[in-house]
């Protein structure tokens, strides 16, 4: 799945994950290839993507997530 982390002033990410951690405002979960589609807001913590095997983080303020067709866009501030 392509998963693409954006502030309003830079791409931070943009590439191919095996799967995706994100800080929920209800709770952290998890988006693996062929998610359902959702959209949720985000609070501050860790992006955790999993990218051939090797974990990276991106921290966040907060923001917005749309999973659709195997696509993640996440929206930071």
């Amino acid at each position: 799945m392509v998963l693409k982390v954006i502030s309003a002033d830079s791409i931070l990410f943009q590439g191919e994950a095996d799967s995706v951690e994100l800080p929920g405002t209800e709770g952290a979960f998890t988006v693996l290839k062929n998610h359902a589609s959702l959209i949720s807001t985000l609070v501050a913590g860790k992006i955790v993507y999993t990218q051939s095997g090797n974990k990276k983080e991106i921290s966040i303020d907060g923001g917005v997530v749309d999973v659709d067709s195997n696509v993640v866009s996440v929206c930071v501030f």
